[in-house]
């Protein structure tokens, strides 16, 4: 049996916007970022540039649509465990899932990876759902700290799980390009609900099924 979520209480949930640009507002954009990138120094009177204001607006657009939601986050199976003694145990981890973001504070990108798992209640999504997930927050304006709560809870939200665990890793371009320009930085974030919270042992296991070291 499966079921799928209320639309609009998971776009409330998700803070999904479905955006919408008019082309006039979108041609205006792109000569607002023409005017900065020529005040900057580049040329873009040249043939690789002419269409460089274009191509960023679009690119913007493009690595941002996490604010448009994914339907296909809205179905839900039922749970596969019958009630029997490792139903608070038994932990469903996925990872590493590959994300892109952008620093709401320098708008520059920050890049990692992430693991996610949940203890199954009621309900379970598809494997691939948590990569879609983890996405649909990431590809937005925000901050790895901001990314790792919406996960969790959204997670929470959908499945009504035993537990849900998130660990964020990451690369800063916002402190590798500027300000004290690291060489290689790693922020290294992790957010725990439910059994997690107070049972040391399945964090430990959480880290050990996704091959990192405490």
């Amino acid at each position: 049996m499966t079921s799928d979520l209320d639309p609009e209480d998971f776009d409330s949930a998700m803070g999904i916007t479905r955006r919408n640009v008019p082309a006039e507002k979108i041609r205006k954009f792109e000569s607002y970022v023409a005017e900065i990138f020529e005040a900057f120094g580049m040329d873009l009177d040249t043939p690789a540039t002419t269409e460089t204001p274009k191509r960023f607006i679009k690119a913007l657009f493009d690595a941002t649509e996490g604010y448009d939601g994914d339907p296909k986050l809205l179905k839900v199976f039922e749970t596969e465990c019958r009630g029997g003694p490792d139903c608070r145990q038994s932990q469903v981890v996925e990872g590493p899932i590959h994300f892109y973001s952008f620093c709401e504070h320098h708008v520059l990108p920050f890049y990692g990876h992430a693991y996610v798992g949940y203890i199954a209640h009621e309900g379970i999504i598809g494997i691939s759902k948590l990569t879609r997930l983890v996405r649909l927050f990431a590809k937005r304006f925000t901050v790895q700290e901001r990314i790792g709560e919406e996960i969790v809870n959204g997670l929470k939200d959908m499945l009504k799980p035993h537990g849900v665990a998130v660990y964020l890793e990451a690369y800063h371009l916002c402190t590798q390009m500027r300000g004290v320009r690291e060489i290689s930085p790693t922020t290294r974030t992790t957010f725990w609900r439910g059994a997690y919270e107070t049972d040391p042992a399945l964090r430990a296991e959480f880290y050990t099924i996704s091959g990192l070291s405490k």
